[in-house]
């Protein structure tokens, strides 16, 4: 048993008694657990050895920080409900009062929810992860202290989005902090999610190691974005798991930068006929970064439709590993899934491993799945070159064009307008050769 998992199994100590049961059953299935290594087929081309070198298992402390800090984090004109925490700990300063919230809304922090809430939470947490197969989603469960509540009643339309962002600063050792989220949209309701693990000036020491669950009712709308933007010196291993009930529609678009170890396993349960999820994702590494994204959509009822698209740009030495998996059960006749997965190396050092994967148990279906990896384009440069354009501009141009589509398609105008400038920075610092982007 590696030293990581021993440190790990000690039992935590919830400060929410009504957690303590949960808590316990987390860490039961933790101490089950061996580190993976590269024999695992799940975890063959990202090691966790920066992980299991670092120092990690310790909880970080409270630092009050005043507003102009937090206003880089915002994303302007979003006008949304935001939930701050800083190092794991919920800023009551720097967040919205959730007080007057509409009606047919309940927006909570797990350490604060009524009797009733913590009936719900309980009801709901860990329905959609199985922490036998995925051992951090079990680490979460066993050191979850809080985490935020979202739940929108039968036919509310909950307009306002929820920003919740994670800001984590240096501190004299790493640590680590569990971030958790769930959200339960009844029938006919609709609400709007941005999860934003931002960056921030300095390095970030850290091993976040959160667990999102989506439980999206019949006739049911979630649009939800995931912002994985922290500092590359940041360890984040996490999970979404969505389940969409009968004609219910989830709307995805999440964006990832390299880290030390960056891992995010996206799991969609289709539990009810006509269900659709439309999936969107970037992701960009340099330097020596790692990124990895495994997806696996469940088709186990029929009439159902999935669209994934995920676009990569690996530069420098860095490496990205995506693994697409769809899964058609033997009852989800007359499904429609259809799979993407394009990457650019901009380097001749960079590495990507990629594997799209089709499981088909029904004989009704239409399904598609692919996967590219490419160099910028010879013919393209040439063009550009011949008109003027500066090799390093050509560059910058054909990298973003790349994912530009997909940033286009963002559906909420400000994120959109928010991560343009944030990724003109990742492509060159000099303004002239980005002014395309902005």
């Amino acid at each position: 048993m590696s030293g990581f998992i021993q440190q790990a199994a000690k039992p935590f100590g919830s400060p929410l008694d009504w957690l303590a049961g949960f808590n316990r059953e987390g860490l039961f299935s933790w101490q089950s657990h061996a580190l993976p290594d590269r024999k695992i087929e799940n975890w063959k081309y990202t090691n966790l050895r920066a992980l299991e070198q670092g120092d990690y298992l310790r909880f970080g402390q409270p630092l009050d920080i005043d507003g102009s800090q937090i206003d880089s984090l915002s994303i302007p004109d979003l006008h949304a409900y935001e939930l701050v925490f800083i190092n794991g700990y919920y800023s009551e300063a720097l967040s919205s009062d959730i007080s007057l919230l509409p009606k047919g809304v309940e927006l909570v922090r797990f350490s604060t929810a009524s009797k009733d809430q913590q009936l719900a939470i309980q009801r709901s947490l860990d329905s959609l992860t199985d922490t036998q197969k995925h051992m951090f989603a079990a680490l979460n469960a066993a050191q979850l202290g809080d985490g935020v509540f979202l739940h929108v009643s039968k036919n509310v339309h909950f307009e306002k989005p929820v920003h919740i962002v994670y800001s984590n600063t240096q501190q004299s050792e790493g640590y680590s902090l569990n971030p958790r989220v769930l959200v339960q949209l009844e029938s006919g309701s609709e609400a709007t999610v941005i999860e934003h693990f931002a960056r921030g000036d300095n390095e970030q020491n850290t091993f976040a190691n959160s667990v999102t669950e989506l439980l999206v009712g019949e006739n049911a709308r979630l649009n939800h974005y995931r912002l994985l933007l922290e500092h590359e010196s940041a360890i984040h291993i996490g999970s979404v798991n969505v389940g969409l009930q009968r004609n219910a529609t989830l709307n995805s678009f999440t964006l990832g930068v390299g880290g030390k170890i960056k891992r995010t396993d996206m799991i969609v349960h289709h539990q009810g006929e006509g269900a659709h999820c439309e999936i969107n994702g970037v992701y960009l590494t340099r330097n020596s970064q790692h990124i990895d994204y495994h997806t696996c959509i469940e088709h186990a009822v029929p009439h159902c439709t999935s669209n994934e698209v995920f676009r990569g740009i690996i530069a420098d030495s860095s490496r990205a590993v995506f693994n697409g998996r769809i899964h058609i059960h033997p009852h989800a006749q007359k499904t429609f899934a259809q799979l993407s997965n394009k990457n650019l190396l901009t380097s001749n050092k960079a590495e990507v491993d990629t594997k799209p994967e089709l499981e088909i148990y029904a004989d009704d279906v239409q399904c598609a799945h692919g996967a590219t990896v490419a160099q910028l384009n010879d013919e393209a440069m040439h063009y550009l070159r011949t008109r003027g354009v500066s090799e390093a501009e050509a560059r910058v141009m054909l990298s973003f064009g790349f994912i530009n589509e997909l940033i286009n398609d963002i559906k909420l105008k400000p994120v959109a307008a928010y991560l343009r400038p944030l990724l003109a920075e990742m492509f060159s610092s000099e303004e002239k050769l980005t002014r395309h982007i902005v």
